[in-house]
């Protein structure tokens, strides 16, 4: 079973920076994309980015502008900057492996945990 390692994750201001890293057990670049989520207490998890196979990324609109994912296929690792970071950013961040279809493969890590706070 394919499996992720998050990590990158601590206190922040608001304003200020991350950079998020996840590692995967094998190489998956060449048949799925990445996405990264997060789940905030209280609510469900929900998707921030992903990047295709292809190099395609896409954002949810809470984050466009602010986040930017990268891979890196030579070291089967994805990454996930984000800049201006806000209060509601604050949550465990995931990442896992999709589908073409957008359904999550693999299993899901512990994520690494981002908190916005001052």
């Amino acid at each position: 079973q394919v499996q992720f390692v998050e990590s990158g994750g601590g206190l922040v201001q608001p304003g200020g920076s991350l950079r998020l890293s996840c590692a995967a057990s094998g190489n998956l670049f060449s048949r799925y994309g990445m996405g990264w989520y997060r789940q905030a207490p209280g609510k469900q998890r929900e998707l921030v980015a992903f990047i295709t196979g292809g190099g395609s990324t896409n954002y949810a609109d809470s984050v466009k502008g602010r986040f930017t994912i990268s891979g890196d296929t030579a070291k089967n690792t994805v990454y996930l900057q984000m800049n201006s970071l806000k209060h509601e950013d604050s949550a465990v961040y995931y990442c896992i492996a999709r589908t073409v279809h957008g359904t999550p493969f693999g299993s899901w890590g512990q994520g690494t945990q981002v908190t916005v706070s001052s």
